[in-house]
């Protein structure tokens, strides 16, 4: 099963993931990190599909797919 790994605090909050996301499953973070920013979160681990979208589309490199 995939799982979406979010690096928080290096996270911009851009919302590119956001929005390449075929499951809609993130969203901007209701917490600020320490830059200042709403970072991306998955609200729905189990409906990740593994696509990677949300990782080649950051400019950040801030998300990885684990595959369990």
């Amino acid at each position: 099963m995939p799982r979406p790994v979010f690096r928080e605090e290096r996270c911009k909050g851009c919302g590119l993931c956001i929005v390449v996301c075929p499951k809609k499953i993130l969203r901007a973070g209701a917490h600020v990190n320490s830059r200042g920013y709403f970072p991306a979160t998955c609200v729905n681990e189990k409906s990740c599909i593994g696509c990677l979208l949300c990782a080649k589309t950051c400019p950040d490199i801030v998300i990885e797919i684990h595959k369990e």
